[in-house]
């Protein structure tokens, strides 16, 4: 039996005066770094930000879901065109509309880049598209749980999550198959993958489960609220970080004892967050913001 943490033993060392605040028109949500800027998916758009401004803006149908930076490329679904659209970082410019399909159009889901590839999940009836950025093609169409949109990879792994089915699916990418399915608590949504494991949201249940990496059975629990609809999940130097809806803007969990380690902010909504080694971003779509939060390494025990 799985490991539950409580809410016990919670040290609250990050300090909410530290947050800087950047007003953001419209409904910026999901966040990809990008050196001392980030990338935001907004309504109608894709925009870059620093913490002095806002530097481009790419124009899109809705682009939507959390994105990923590779090859000097920024990949976006697109939920109303049913695309996944490459955009060159250095110019802001649309390289390359793929017309994959996109499983959750209501925009909450993943792609991501791991194996040489981009995936995205492209069909609501359980199908994850692989994308060779060399010829911006569909390579591949895995078969997975229904309503599977969320995507993490790690551990030489894709690892997709069904919300509905209440499963992590483990996915080897050199035979594009399902190699191992375990089940999960209520609702689970984003999930991450780093500091030694693999984490979900279980946002029906207000907890983050802890996968093992080699086994894909779930090691451990932490509750963090009563619910966690609807936020974000990132690891990033040995914490798990935690954006929430409810009771704090995000929260920092240590990952071998589960404890939580601080709880940061007031509650702002729903949005996203990204760790990078000079501070976190979190964006709060309701409140029209963005915000930085500097020197994550000095939150600890």
């Amino acid at each position: 039996m799985a490991a539950v943490a409580g809410c016990a033993g919670i040290s609250v060392t990050a300090r909410a005066q530290d947050e800087q605040v950047i007003s953001v028109p419209g409904f910026a949500d999901f966040l990809a770094p990008e050196g001392k800027t980030v990338w935001a998916t907004n309504k109608g758009r894709v925009e870059r930000w620093s913490r002095q401004g806002k530097l481009a803006e790419v124009p899109m149908s809705h682009p939507c879901g959390a994105m990923a930076i590779r090859h000097h490329s920024l990949w976006v679904a697109d939920c109303k065109d049913g695309t996944l659209n490459r955009i060159d970082t250095r110019t802001a410019k649309i390289t390359a509309t793929i017309a994959t399909g996109i499983a959750n159009p209501k925009g909450e889901l993943n792609v991501v880049a791991g194996a040489g590839s981009i995936w995205v999940a492209s069909d609501a009836r359980g199908v994850i598209a692989r994308i060779d950025p060399r010829t911006n093609s569909v390579t591949a169409s895995i078969t997975v749980d229904p309503e599977t949109y969320y995507l993490a990879f790690g551990s030489g792994s894709l690892w997709a999550v069904s919300g509905p089915q209440q499963s992590i699916q483990r996915i080897d990418p050199r035979t594009n198959s399902v190699v191992k399915k375990t089940a999960l608590g209520q609702q689970p949504g984003f999930l991450a993958a780093g500091a030694g494991a693999v984490w979900v949201q279980e946002q029906g249940d207000g907890t983050v489960a802890r996968i093992d990496r080699h086994s894909g059975e779930v090691s451990g629990r932490v509750k963090v609220g009563e619910t966690l609809k609807y936020g974000d999940i990132d690891t990033g130097g040995g914490k798990i970080w935690l954006r929430t809806t409810n009771d704090q803007t995000f929260a920092v969990i240590e990952p071998k004892s589960l404890v939580i380690l601080a709880r940061a902010g007031k509650p702002a909504g729903s949005g996203a967050l990204r760790y990078t080694r000079a501070g976190l971003w979190t964006s709060a779509h309701d409140v029209h913001t963005l915000s930085w939060w500097p020197e994550p390494a000095k939150i600890r025990k």
